[in-house]
Parts: C-alpha cells; structure tokens; sequence
C-alpha cells in the first residue's frame, strides 16, 4: 500500500504541474496569436501604401511598430520555451521516480513469487496452518495467506499501471520536445525577419532625412491639428467646470441666503462667517455625489477598460517621440491602426460633451465624473451632445484616410484639464 501512496503522490504532483504549465502555455500561446495578428495587419496595411508615395508619418510609425511587435513576440517565444524547457525537466524527473518505484515493485514482486513457488500446492498450505501453536495462529496464519494473495494482485496491478505512467510521461516527453523545437525554428525565422525589417527601417529613415523638409511640413500640418484639438477639449471641458462651479456658487449663495434668515444676520456677515473655499478642478468636477460616484468607478477600472476599437494596434504612444535626426513629436493621446470603417465605442458611461468636426473628421468627448475620454478620427457620428451613452456604446466609425486607404482613431484620456497617459488604463 505504501508503495501505491507513493505513486499516487508523484502522479498527482505531476497533474498539479502539469495544470500551472498548461494554464500558463496557453496564455503565451494567446499573446503570440494576438502579436501574429497584429503584425499582419500592420503588413497588409503597409501593402496598401504605393512605394512611389512620399514618405508618410503613419508609415514610419508602422514600421517602427511592426519592429516592436516582433520583439515582443520574441520575448513571448522565450517565455514559452523556458516554460516547456521547465516541463522537459519536470518530466524526466517524474519518468526517473516511477522507474525507481517501478524497480522497487518488481522485486518486491519477484519475492511474493518466489514464496508462492515454495509454497504452490495446498498441502504445504494445510502444514503452514496446522503447524499453528493455537487456534489463534491458525487463524491469523489463514488471514495472511489471503493478504498475501490479494497483495500480490495489488502489486502486479501496480507494476501494470506504473508502466503505463511511464509510457504515458515519455510520449508526453517526446511531444514536449517537438514542441521546443518548433518554437525555437519560429524564435529563429522572427531574428531573421527582424534583422531584415531593420535593414528596411534604415533605408527608411534614410529617405525620411532626403525627404525631412517635406515630412516636417507634414509634422507641422499634424501639430496644427492637434493644437486645434487640444484647444477644443480644454474648451468643452472648461465649460463644463464653469458651469460646475456657477451651480456650486449658486447653492453656496442660497445657503448663506437660508442661514442670514434663520440667524437674523445679513448675507454679508454671514459669509463672513464662512467664506467661500476655492476648490480645484478635479474637485468641481466630482462634486456632486452622482460625480463622484462616476469618477471613482471610473478610476476603479483602471487596467481593465475595453479598447474603443474591437481590433487594432498602438502605432504611435502617449508623450514625445524623435523620428530620424530632427523630427520630434508629441501626442497627447494613443493612436490606434484598426480595420477600415472599425466602430468606436465608449469605453466606460458618461455624458457626451463635445461632438467636433475637425476639418473632415469628427471628435467626441465624453465626460465620466472628473475624468473625461476623447475619441479622434471618427467618420459618421451616432452620438450628439448632451447624450447619456453607455459602455460599449457605438459613437461613430473609424474614418478611411482616402490618401493612403488605411484607418487610425486617436484615443485620448484627461484628469480635469490634464492630459494623461491612456495606456495603462485599457485591458491588456
């Protein structure tokens, strides 16, 4: 018995490994399906570009993205196969224990044999018995012959399933092996292709000096834009803390006007009693408690927001960015490359605040509390001011640039009056 508990305990140690390992290989195997996605889609949108067209930031930003996701989907290859290097060694492990277990059964095996060799016929049995002192040797002598019997079934019973085990664990072996063999050729095909994307990147940015006072014209066309936008958001949203506070100032002043009534005073010496406290911002904007609530909730989800697109991939970050030698960006938001005509949805509830036509393009605001999330880029909106929206919600569609037929939405997130990165907010 003792040796069966031992089997059971490796056999249920390895299942406990083997769930960790199957639980984590599988969610390495999702990124570098999703990273595989994304790197086609950047290549089938790059395909889309003529090679006799100027030289475009959304084509630099892809390039530079396409290099990135392939790091990354290396970086994913390595964590896959030291997971499976880990689960080779844990497999050996286990084959060499239950080869020993094995090793220890078959002699404990070979000696019952031997004992009912010496004792095969009935009567050597009989004098086995009879041979008792008393009755109650008799007895415990009969009792042993049928453990003796029953153990050895157990034990060849345990020799068979042990064999199986072993059989068992070595396919699995041999099927892990495969497996890091294959990784590996893909580890190796992704260096390839990044060395040879590399060599295509420095001919760009080659061209991207040739072509820097044409590109910088276009940086400067972008940087207006963003300017333009930048200045509508802060616009909707200082209106929106200006009526905060102007509904704020009028309940402190119908206080005061309820106070000086029940005291007998004037209003005057009554705010001089309690004078107004300047609240910031962040403060006006979550200060009713149907606000606060939104904000908290809001910041609550913090990692765990939706994408306002179903599919796409980050082609340029939050914050300043060099392209070549002296073009130098800022973005106040991500941008996002997403399937042509994509729908944009509202990441979390909110009020809509803002719908934008920025020169062909529309943007919308919408305001969750304090916070405030802004969606660029979009083509027939579906929402309109003052409009209650919910997680989810279709705003719009992602707009087809018609120059280069691929489509991008800009996403952005504002504390207040303050940019800040959107990055980390969203689900990974």
């Amino acid at each position: 018995m003792r040796y069966l508990k031992g089997t059971l305990s490796i056999v249920v140690f390895f299942l406990t490994l083997a769930v960790g390992y199957a639980q984590s290989s599988a969610e390495l195997r999702k990124q570098r399906e999703q990273l595989n996605k994304e790197i086609e889609r950047l290549n089938l949108s790059l395909k889309t570009t003529s090679s006799d067209r100027n030289l475009s930031l959304k084509q630099v930003n892809a390039l530079n993205t396409q290099l990135r996701l392939r790091e990354r989907k290396i970086g994913t290859i390595t964590s896959e196969i030291r997971l499976i290097s880990n689960q080779i060694a844990s497999h050996n492990k286990t084959i060499q224990s239950l080869r020993a277990q094995l090793e220890k059964l078959r002699k404990d095996y070979e000696n019952m044999i031997m004992f009912a060799f010496r004792n095969r016929n009935a009567h050597n049995k009989m004098m086995f018995i009879f041979a008792s002192k008393d009755f109650n040797q008799a007895f415990k002598r009969v009792k042993y012959l049928q453990q003796f019997n029953e153990s050895r079934k157990q034990r060849a019973k345990e020799i068979e399933d042990t064999q199986q085990e072993i059989a068992l664990k070595v396919a699995q072996l041999e099927a892990s092996k495969k497996e890091q063999a294959t990784l590996l050729a893909d580890q190796e095909g992704e260096r390839k292709t990044i060395a040879q994307e590399q060599g295509a990147q420095s001919k760009v940015l080659q061209a991207l000096t040739q072509q820097e006072k044409g590109f910088q014209q276009e940086i400067r066309k972008k940087q207006q834009e963003d300017e333009r936008l930048a200045r509508a958001i802060r616009t909707a949203i200082q209106r929106e803390i200006e009526e905060q506070r102007r509904l704020e100032e009028e309940a402190r002043k119908a206080a005061l006007a309820v106070e000086a009534e029940r005291t007998g005073k004037t209003v005057a010496e009554v705010e001089a009693e309690k004078p107004a406290v300047r609240k910031s911002d962040t403060e006006v904007l979550a200060n009713t408690p149907a606000a606060a609530k939104l904000s908290a909730d809001f910041a609550g989800n913090r990692g765990r927001l939706p994408w306002p697109v179903q599919q796409g991939t980050i082609t340029q970050r939050f914050g300043r960015h060099t392209i070549g030698r002296n073009v130098t960006v800022e973005n106040t938001g991500i941008t996002i490359r997403t399937n042509n005509n994509a729908q944009v949805q509202a990441i979390f509830d909110g009020t809509i605040i803002q719908v934008a036509n920025m020169a062909g393009s529309y943007a919308v605001i919408i305001q969750h509390g304090k916070y405030f999330t802004v969606y660029t880029k979009l083509g027939n909106p579906t929402v309109k001011r003052g409009q209650t929206v919910q997680r989810g919600q279709v705003l719009g569609t992602a707009l087809v640039d018609p120059q280069d037929g691929t489509s991008e939405v800009h996403f952005e997130i504002w504390e207040g009056a303050a940019s800040i990165n959107p990055e980390p907010w969203l689900a990974q």
